[in-house]
Parts: C-alpha cells; structure tokens; sequence
C-alpha cells in the first residue's frame, strides 16, 4: 500500500476518533476503514509516536480509544479543536495569495504560530499527506515598495482617523499626473493590487483609486465625515475594482461556456435563464466597465451580449479591432476563411 494512502487512512481515524464522544473500538474502526485489526493496531501505535494525544479504556468492557482534545499544550485554550488546528496548518498556502501585499508577512507569521502549536512529529505527519490545497496568486502589480508600505500605512491612518488627504496621482486613463483632495473611505485588497476608495469633494464623485499609481500624499488636519448611504462594500455594482452607476446586462452563453457560468456567482445580482438547447442567459446589474467587457471578451465566440445593444457595439468594435491587429500576418500566411459566423446568431443591432 502506498505511504499516502497509508497516511491518509490515519487522518481518516483520527477525524472519527475526535468525532466520536464515547471511542471507538479497534474492530469498529477496521470494519469502517475496511482493514485488518493489525492494521488499526499499527496505526495507533504509529499516530502515537507521532505525538497525537490517543488514549484507551474500558467503560464496557471493551477497549475504546479516544482522542484528547486537551492533550497538546495551548490548545484547549485556543479552543480550536484538533482537526480545526490541522486544517489551518494545511492552509497555510492561503498566505500567497497575499503575496506582494504589506500584510503578507504578518500573515506568514501567524501561519508560523500555528505551525508551532503542532509537536514536531506531529508536523512531520501531516506533511505526509498529499497536498491538500494549493493556491494559485493572483498576478502582483509592480511598485516601489517602500513608496508603497508608507503610503498605505498612511491611508489607513487617514481613514481610520476620517482625514482628508492631498495626494499625487497617475492616471491611466489621461496618462499624466493628476492632483487630488479626497475623503478616503476604505481601502480594499482586489486582484493582486490595493485600491483607494475616496470621494473626491471637488466633483462629487465616489472613485476608485489604485495605490500602486499615488506619487506623493499628504494626510491634512482636516476632518470629514462619512454622509448616510455611503457604501459599505467596496465596488458592490462592478465585476472588479470600478465604481459606476449598475444597468441591466444580459449575455447569452453557449452550452460550452454554460456549464462554467452556472458554477459560480459572478455578482450578487445574477440571474441566470435555461434554454432548451443548453445554453443560457446570464442577466446582471452592475456598470458597464472594463472589467465587464473584458470579462465577456474572454469567452470569445461562446458570449454574445443581448444588451444595452452601446454594449454589444463595443464588443463587436474589439473584437473587430483584436482580428485587424492579426489580418496583416495572416494576409501571408493564411488564405482561408478566418472566421466563420455563419452559425452564430447575429448582435441584435446587425441586419
């Protein structure tokens, strides 16, 4: 039998142990596991020397094991159980999804406390199960990080202390360097960068601002308050990291894409519509922004937007756009067709 499943076996028993409020018995254990009773004998005297704390009596007569709950020092008074301790040193790959983040760090250390709770050999166990989680991060934003730490570091302080601040900014939509005085509401941690979320008295407007693109800020002696209504929730009407007004989107998704849509909740405003053939129509209320249109461009020809027709035009101009960009190349090195949209229903707008 291979070591994992081995180990795995082992874990499975003491899940059920820690479950079990009277113990369980060796033959009820084999029977469950569908091993042999040397086996269970094997594996409690191998959980032992691990370090986990497995006990045995005999209310009836019988041989029950048990495991303590307060046999590892410190942890009665976390009041984590066994398993819940177990699980957060499992996660502990959580920390890189805040990779490249102030916070990583303090993360990590946390982590580490954790992982001390847990006896040596005990450690040693677990990291012979097979990896249990595995996390992918999110691409980090590039910045100057000393820059960066000091800036959200004063943020949170404006924040917290509900003071306006005068700051240096980029931005990238007019890619030059704008000055602002805003009201820092919060700030928020979203696809591997670190947003501002600030009213900017001057226009009247709730915007997003992206940490990384501040210059220079200043924290003023000038307090504010934060008016009834103001959101709570960062981008609550955005796919991403936008502010903006929400209107009703409705996309049709083809059977291929179907199945991936129906898997999550895009947007606390979703709603999706069953077709006869397998595909669907995913309807929403958020802003019609980057976020949105890029999403609905990664799903190329299995996403056709049905409306705000302003938004299928941009889509079609993009896609449009994306294939000139190719055209040229392709002029020499192709000579069929490049596209063939015959079988795909028209944009409502297109004759």
């Amino acid at each position: 039998m291979p070591r994992s499943a081995e180990s795995i076996r082992q874990w499975k028993i003491l899940r059920h142990l820690e479950a079990s409020r009277h113990g369980e018995t060796v033959r009820a254990l084999a029977r469950e596991h569908d091993v042999t009773e040397r086996t269970i004998w094997r594996d409690m005297e191998a959980l032992q020397a691990a370090g986990f704390p497995l006990t045995n009596e005999k209310p009836d007569g019988k041989t029950r094991w048990k495991l303590l709950s307060n046999g590892l020092k410190g942890l009665q008074d976390s009041g984590l159980s066994m398993s819940e301790l177990a699980s957060l040193y499992f996660s502990r790959a959580l920390v890189q999804c805040l990779a490249g983040t102030p916070f990583q760090e303090d993360a990590r250390s946390a982590m580490d406390k954790v992982a001390s709770a847990l006896p040596p050999r005990m450690r040693a166990f677990l990291d012979r199960l097979p990896a249990v989680l595995n996390v992918k991060a999110t691409p980090g934003k590039k910045r100057e990080e000393t820059r960066y730490r000091k800036h959200i570091a004063d943020l949170l302080n404006a924040v917290l202390e509900r003071r306006q601040v005068k700051m240096q900014y980029y931005s990238a939509s007019s890619r030059r360097t704008k000055e602002y005085l805003v009201e820092p509401y919060r700030l928020a941690f979203a696809q591997g960068g670190m947003y501002l979320l600030a009213q900017v008295p001057k226009y009247r407007q709730l915007r997003t601002f992206a940490v990384e693109r501040i210059k220079s800020l200043s924290v003023t002696s000038q307090t504010f308050d934060v008016p009834e209504g103001a959101p709570t929730d960062p981008f609550p009407n955005s796919l991403g990291v936008h502010t903006g007004t929400p209107e009703r989107i409705e996309i049709d998704f083809l059977p291929e894409a179907a199945v991936h849509i129906r898997e999550r909740t895009w947007h606390a405003s979703q709603q999706i519509r069953e077709k006869p053939d397998g595909s669907i129509r995913l309807s929403l209320n958020v802003c019609n922004d980057w976020s949105l249109r890029s999403w609905i461009l990664s799903f190329g020809p299995l996403a056709r937007v049905v409306s705000p027709s302003s938004l299928a035009e941009s889509i079609l101009e993009q896609l449009e756009e994306a294939r000139d960009g190719y055209a040229p190349q392709l002029d020499f090195e192709f000579s069929g067709t490049l596209f063939d949209l015959s079988d795909h229903p028209r944009l409502p707008f297109r004759t």
